[in-house]
């Protein structure tokens, strides 16, 4: 009863504490560069992918299950003039892969990328392989870079005869640092009709239009018009349209506070919480409370009378539950408290995460989430 008293006296306490906290002004959110909320359109990377082979494996490739390893080995030989017959190959030391990479915008030929490869077949571990050399293509099917070089997984994967094993890390997929050579250029065009598009990463009406005032603020007239919520036009200034990069560069450098829908992202899973500072709850009362449900199984012995003719000693089985609940006190949660302020507050009355989920989704159902909920 004392014990009951004492969360009471320290709920109450903790309540004014959040009155307070609502008089308290918010710190203004602070500005963010336009290259780091948005994008030119037209400046984009490409996705590359090849199939090649792995070699130099310490027994752990794909074994003889894998047909399509022996088609590729059997087809390579044969394009360095070497004619062997699908018996005389063993593929223990040899994986197929899936080779990926992204083709950055501006690369020139000759340089070189970093590049991914994935285990395609019954590979165990691409430790100590090297790629054979492998063409990258693009959704065009033409060929932009060529990789070739030894694989680094950061990891391992070690076992004796049995079952025991050690693994670190995912020893199936690896990366070739600098591993692909560019061969070919991808032309980008940004410029169209003397005008740049500016693409914003996460579309809002409200940022677009900030957005549109900063960039005429910044150049002292009215060259930025807004297409929609996701993006915007820029006319080139007839100073900058021989020197359309110093514009751009120019451009980047504008400082803008983006808006954002309030939401709040529950990973049950996990049970991860993640909110933005715009959420808000209206007046509700709230109080969660658990049941717990304990069964115990028992074991009981009926043995028969002393000289009882036929009779046998049993042993039966019983189970005793119990079910207790929680004491749970109302917490009242006053009109434009921030989520933030809801989860601390019944962080210290320990709350765990899972309860919070539930908590949050119920003043959701309730109406009183000002925000989107997300569960992922």
């Amino acid at each position: 009863m004392a014990v009951l008293k004492q969360t009471q006296k320290y709920i109450i306490f903790f309540l004014i504490n959040l009155v307070f906290c609502l008089n308290i002004t918010m710190p203004a959110q602070a500005a963010v560069r336009l290259k780091d909320i948005a994008h030119i359109q037209g400046v984009r990377g490409n996705q590359l992918i090849g199939y090649g082979l792995i070699v130099g494996l310490n027994g752990t490739g794909d074994g003889n299950s894998a047909g399509f390893t022996f088609q590729s080995i059997v087809s390579m030989l044969e394009k360095l003039g070497i004619t062997v017959s699908k018996n005389d190959i063993s593929v223990k030391n040899v994986a197929a892969v899936i080779v990926t990479a992204e083709l950055p915008p501006f690369v020139r030929t000759g340089s070189r990328i970093d590049c991914t490869v994935s285990s395609l077949g019954n590979c165990t571990d691409l430790q100590g392989g090297t790629l054979l050399m492998t063409p990258l293509s693009g959704a065009d099917k033409k060929v932009y870079a060529v990789a070739q070089g030894p694989v680094s997984i950061g990891g391992f994967n070690a076992g004796g005869k049995g079952k025991a094993s050690v693994q670190k890390n995912h020893p199936t997929v690896g990366r070739i640092p600098q591993g692909a050579l560019i061969e070919r250029e991808v032309p980008m065009n940004f410029v169209r009709n003397n005008t740049l598009e500016v693409t914003l990463k996460s579309a809002d009406f409200t940022t677009c239009s900030r957005l549109v005032d900063a960039v005429n603020q910044e150049f002292d007239g009215h060259i930025a018009l807004a297409n929609d919520g996701g993006s915007l036009s820029v006319q080139i200034p007839q100073d900058y349209l021989e020197n359309v990069i110093s514009l751009i560069a120019r451009l980047e450098k504008i400082e803008v506070v983006p808006d954002m829908v309030a939401k709040v992202v529950i990973n049950e899973r996990t049970g991860t919480i993640v909110a933005g500072e715009n959420v808000r709850i209206s007046t509700i009362v709230v109080a969660h409370g658990n049941l717990n449900i304990e069964i115990k199984p028992a074991s009981s012995v009926s043995q028969a009378k002393p000289f009882a003719q036929g009779g046998v000693t049993v042993i039966t089985e019983q189970a005793q539950a119990e079910v207790s609940e929680d004491k749970a006190p109302l917490v009242l949660m006053s009109e434009g408290i921030n989520i933030g302020e809801v989860a601390n507050a019944l962080n210290e009355l320990g709350v765990t995460p899972r309860d919070m989920i539930a908590i949050f989704q119920a003043i959701k159902q309730a109406g009183a989430l000002q925000a989107d909920l997300v569960i992922i």
